[in-house]
C-alpha cells in the first residue's frame, strides 16, 4: 500500500522519465539478444537466428586469443587507456581548484570558457587541426624547425609518440569540461569551514589541502570508477582518425580492429566475440573498482 501510494505521489516523475526508459530499453537492451552472433557462423542470409552455431561454440574466442595480433592490440589498447586515466583524473582536479582559488569574478568566468570551449570542437576538427599544426613541410613544427634551419620530424608517423599526442590532444580538449564537476562539488563546500581555517591561521595551501582536496576526493572516486569501466573502449573515431601505415603498430586498439574486421572484412561473428570480450573485460574492471573504493574509501557506485 506505501509503495502503491508513493507511485501515485510522484506519478507526473515517472511519466516524465518513461520515454527515456523506452528509448534505452529500444536502443540498448533489446538489441543485445544480437550478441548470440558471437557464438554462431553469422551468414546476412540465413539471419542471427537461423545462422549455425559455431563448433566449438567458443571457436571465434580461441581464434582471437591465439591471434598474433592479440597481444599488440591489448597492449596498445591497455597503454593508451592508463595512460590517458593517470594524467585526465588529477589535471581537472587541479585546473578546478586554480579556477576556485581566482578572486576576480571576471578573469574567472573568462578563464573557464575558454578551457571548456575546445570540449565543443568536433573530433574530425581536433585531428585536422593536429595534421596541420604537426606538418614537417606546411605545420607549426615544421616552420619552426625551418626557421633555424633544421628538417622537421613527421611526428604522426611516430609510432612511440601516437599515445603521447592522443592523450594530451585530448587533456587540451576535454580538461577544462571534465573540471566543471569538480567545481560544482567546490560550490558546494560551507563557507564556514574556510572561517574556521582562518581563524585557526590556515593560509591558502593549507584550505586547499585540507578543505578543498577532501570535498573534492568522493566525485573524484566516482569519476574513475567510471572511468574505469571504459578502460578496454579507447575512442574509436579519434584513433581511427589518427592512425596510418607508420604508427599502425602502436595506433591499432580493439575498437579500430574491430571496426576493420567486423565492417570492412565483414565477419561478423568473429567482430562480435571481440566485442564481447571487450565488453566483459569492461564489467569486471568496473565492478573490481568499485569493489575497492568502497573498502577503501567508503566511495562507490552501489
Amino acid at each position: 500500500m506505501i509503495k502503491t501510494a508513493l507511485i501515485k505521489k510522484n506519478a507526473g516523475l515517472y511519466l516524465m522519465i518513461l520515454p527515456a526508459v523506452i528509448i534505452t530499453f529500444l536502443f540498448s537492451y533489446l538489441p543485445m539478444y544480437g550478441i548470440i552472433i558471437a557464438f554462431k557462423e553469422y551468414r546476412n542470409s540465413l539471419g542471427i537466428i537461423g545462422s549455425p552455431w559455431s563448433d566449438p561454440i567458443f571457436r571465434h574466442f580461441v581464434r582471437f586469443f591465439t591471434s598474433y595480433q592479440f597481444i599488440p592490440i591489448v597492449r596498445n589498447t591497455l597503454g593508451i587507456s592508463f595512460y590517458s586515466l593517470i594524467v585526465m583524473v588529477p589535471l581537472p582536479v587541479l585546473l578546478a581548484i586554480m579556477i576556485n582559488e581566482m578572486r576576480v569574478k571576471s578573469y574567472r568566468r573568462v578563464f573557464q570558457t575558454i578551457t571548456y570551449l575546445p570540449h565543443f570542437i568536433s573530433t574530425v576538427v581536433v585531428v585536422g587541426m593536429l595534421l596541420i599544426m604537426l606538418s614537417p613541410s606546411m605545420g607549426l613544427i615544421g616552420n619552426i624547425f625551418r626557421l633555424f634551419g633544421g628538417q622537421a620530424p613527421n611526428l604522426m608517423a611516430e609510432a612511440g609518440l601516437f599515445s603521447s599526442i592522443y592523450v594530451w590532444s585530448g587533456v587540451w580538449q576535454n580538461m577544462g569540461w571534465d573540471s566543471i564537476i569538480y567545481l560544482a562539488a567546490l560550490s558546494a563546500v560551507d563557507p564556514t569551514l574556510y572561517e574556521a581555517a582562518v581563524i585557526d591561521g590556515a593560509n591558502r595551501r593549507q584550505k586547499i589541502w585540507k578543505i578543498d582536496i577532501p570535498m573534492i576526493l568522493p566525485t573524484a572516486c566516482i569519476l574513475l570508477i567510471l572511468r574505469a569501466g571504459s578502460i578496454m573502449g579507447v575512442g574509436f573515431e579519434k584513433v581511427y582518425l589518427m592512425q596510418n601505415n607508420m604508427n599502425l603498430t602502436a595506433s591499432e586498439v580493439i575498437s579500430t580492429y574491430i571496426y576493420k574486421i567486423g565492417i570492412i572484412n565483414a565477419q561478423f561473428s568473429y567482430s562480435s566475440a571481440i566485442s564481447l570480450f571487450n565488453t566483459l573485460i569492461n564489467l569486471v574492471l568496473l565492478i573490481s573498482v568499485n569493489y575497492f573504493s568502497r573498502k577503501l574509501s567508503e566511495t562507490s557506485l552501489w
